[in-house]
């Protein structure tokens, strides 16, 4: 079999299955088994397929099909321009998370004490440390697991990032950071059937779910972070779609220059707000 048949065939057995973008996940699922890139495959499209990555690609195929998200598959997902690693112990990053680290460099180009809460792969922390230079980067995960790919996508990107266990900011001194951020789990507990099945079969759930309304998560992060924030620092958090004006209402007095930031579609994405100094 050649590598124009078997792309065809994986992307028929994906497209019966429902799977969106299946010629492009047909591609992904393939160079996978075969390690090579998908741009590979137009060059070489009558390539005869070896056995071994036959049975790799048709084993990728079968857990796709099964609602194993790609990135799983593959361990990999691309986030702010560079390559990190995923398992089920993580979210897998997603580009509207993008968005917080980009407030981040608007609102605190010159940040020095740098903390990213429930870390999940490390995307926002790794992504901070390589663009804020002279920085100090700490990240923070309840789960230990979380921590284990964390720190190897810091290894594998160059960037120095120093690891705690503990829940929320409960291990950070007060008055000790200039930038909070953070894409907490924020999806309400009642919403579990309106995931894609994909996100709801496979990624954790200590990292989705905040609550019964959601909102639980950032009604304690927020005193945490007026407590370890420098007088001028900020908080920059993710939020979810129906977060907006119940979370900004939790900022008190100790905050001011409050901002939301829609993502691409349109949809509050990102909140910012400074301490008062």
């Amino acid at each position: 079999m050649n590598l124009h048949t078997a792309l065809r065939q994986g992307t028929k057995l994906l497209e019966e299955a429902s799977v969106p973008a299946a010629r492009l996940t047909a591609e992904v699922l393939l160079g996978h088994a075969m390690q090579v890139r998908r741009e590979y495959f137009y060059a070489h499209p009558e390539e005869e397929l070896t056995e071994l990555a036959w049975i790799h690609f048709g084993r990728y195929l079968y857990e796709r099909i099964g609602g194993k998200p790609t990135q799983y598959i593959t361990q990999q997902q691309e986030f702010y321009g560079r390559p990190f690693f995923v398992s089920p112990a993580v979210l897998i990053p997603r580009p509207e998370t993008e968005h917080v680290v980009e407030t981040a460099l608007r609102l605190a180009p010159g940040a020095r004490r740098i903390v990213d809460v429930g870390c999940g792969s490390g995307a926002i922390a790794v992504s901070l440390a390589l663009e804020i230079a002279g920085s100090q980067v700490a990240a923070c995960d309840i789960s230990l697991d979380a921590l284990r790919v964390a720190e190897r996508n810091a290894a594998s990107n160059g960037a120095h990032v120093a690891f705690v266990q503990c829940d929320l900011l409960s291990a950070v001194a007060s008055g000790s950071m200039d930038l909070v951020a953070s894409n907490p789990p924020y999806v309400p507990e009642g919403d579990e059937a309106n995931l894609q099945r994909e996100i709801r079969e496979h990624e954790p759930a200590v990292a989705l779910y905040g609550g019964p309304t959601g909102n639980e998560i950032y009604a304690r992060l927020i005193p945490q972070a007026e407590r370890v924030l420098r007088p001028g620092g900020w908080l920059i958090l993710e939020m979810g779609w129906r977060s907006l004006d119940v979370v900004k209402a939790m900022f008190g007095e100790g905050w001011h220059n409050v901002e939301d930031v829609a993502d691409l579609a349109g949809i509050p994405r990102v909140l910012a707000a400074q301490r008062r100094p």
